[in-house]
């Protein structure tokens, strides 16, 4: 039998095998085949060969990860060894930081998708970003817009998204327009207030340098020197997502946002999220990146969840 000893040098044992092993239980339900001991700061595997190549392989890139990101956890672990030789390569370049958000907190990009939204916000001047809850859509959207603004590529970041609230009217919400919407608007704003000190966030939103408003807001609009983000975008109509894709102006880009998975539309609606995706599948200049449970960054739950439902959703 073949064997390989592995030792942990610039990491700290405890942290990179988690409380009670965690970590290397999580390893060695990917390796069934091999026979895995962790003790002080080795861990020695025993088995056939191959397997032991793409172990050592696997394991070093739990390292890189925890070296960038500081952390392990069941999702990244997951990601790590589940991640194909693509990814792996994407994975390898991915060091860059997007911004230094509040208290020096580093917001990067996570995962090969989303990186790869990264990429393709750099190369197209609109970018459809698709994929179930907790994949980072919105928040990787944000740290765009925020790091556009910083380098002063744009002059004003505008957020949107159609006011169809799962079960809620907004005519029916107490108080002044900015009230009823605030709640609506929150995950974008949680997103800036991990992005842009508190004081200077409500200076620019003062100012119009940032501007959170429900898609009404657009129309009539020229959107330009700005970076518009619409999220939420599988609750918009036809004519609101056509009215929307056509306010675009000069320097302007453009992120959509959504889950075509969660659509709160009155029944028989179409989606102006699904309905854009036909339609401008072949135009240049657009690109569209898919996120899918691998790229949840949420509680290790919300994979399973997404999991669950759509085994149900292809049964029905």
């Amino acid at each position: 039998m073949n064997e390989i000893i592995l030792e942990l040098t610039e990491v700290s044992p405890r942290e990179f095998f988690g409380q009670q092993n965690e970590h290397i239980d999580l390893l060695k339900k990917y390796f069934p085949k091999l026979k895995i001991v962790a003790r002080g700061n080795k861990i020695k595997a025993y088995g056939d060969e191959e397997l032991l190549e793409e172990f050592e392989m696997r394991f070093d890139l739990l390292i890189q990860y925890f070296l960038k990101y500081n952390k392990l956890d069941e999702n990244s672990i997951e990601r790590v060894l589940t991640s194909s030789e693509d990814d792996d390569k994407s994975s390898a370049k991915s060091g860059e930081t997007l911004l230094h958000g509040v208290s020096g907190r580093l917001i990067k990009a996570q995962t090969a998708n989303q990186r790869r939204l990264v990429d393709a916000a750099r190369k197209n001047d609109m970018v459809f970003v698709v994929g179930p809850a907790g994949t980072g859509k919105t928040y990787t959207s944000v740290a765009l817009a925020v790091k556009a603004l910083k380098e002063k590529q744009v002059r004003k970041i505008i957020l949107t998204r159609p006011a169809v609230e799962a079960g809620e009217n907004l005519g029916f919400l107490p108080g002044d327009l900015k009230e009823k919407l605030d709640p609506y608007m929150q995950p974008l704003y949680d997103a800036l207030r991990d992005m842009i000190p508190a004081e200077k966030l409500a200076h620019y939103i003062e100012t119009g340098v940032i501007q959170i408003a429900p898609m009404a807001f657009m129309r009539g609009r020229t959107l330009d020197n700005a970076f518009v983000i619409l999220d939420e975008a599988q609750n918009t109509t036809h004519a609101q997502m056509k009215m929307f894709l056509t306010r675009m102006g000069k320097n302007a880009r453009f992120l959509i946002t959504g889950d075509p998975g969660q659509i709160d539309l009155p029944r028989r609606t179409i989606s102006g999220l699904k309905e854009a995706l036909l339609i401008l599948q072949n135009v240049e200049g657009i690109d569209v990146i898919y996120l899918d449970d691998k790229d949840v960054i949420r509680h290790k739950l919300v994979k399973k969840v997404i999991a669950a439902y759509k085994t149900i959703e292809h049964h029905n």
